[in-house]
């Protein structure tokens, strides 16, 4: 089993477990090993939203996004974001991107009522 490997599934049970920051120390050493790894950047993005630290949520999904565009969670993630920043249409924008790839996802159907 490979370190980046192991941090991440350590690093994804202290984020499951709520325990953000702890998380965020483990996945950043997990995405030094492996930068280019969507999975790892999906759960430290929502570490990082989790804690507050919505700028670095947003780079982390949109890099995740540039590794793999078909990631929904990381549309879902970065429209999150974008409300944060009070850029509703571009959140709206991914909102839909990650329902229409996910059509029976119960939190994307809420989100996309909620602002649409």
């Amino acid at each position: 089993m490979s370190s980046a490997y192991h941090l991440f599934k350590e690093g994804k049970k202290l984020s499951e477990s709520g325990k953000f920051l702890e998380a965020i120390m483990l996945l950043e050493k997990a995405k030094n090993y492996e930068p280019e790894k969507g999975s790892i950047r999906e759960v430290l993005a929502s570490a990082y939203y989790n804690c507050g630290f919505y700028r670095s949520a947003k780079k982390n999904f949109i890099r995740a996004l540039e590794i793999d565009a078909a990631n929904d969670f990381a549309h879902y993630g970065l429209g999150l974001c974008l409300v944060k920043e009070k850029k509703l249409t571009k959140a709206v924008g991914h909102f839909k991107i990650a329902f229409f790839m996910k059509p029976n996802s119960e939190k994307y159907k809420e989100i996309l009522g909620r602002f649409t």
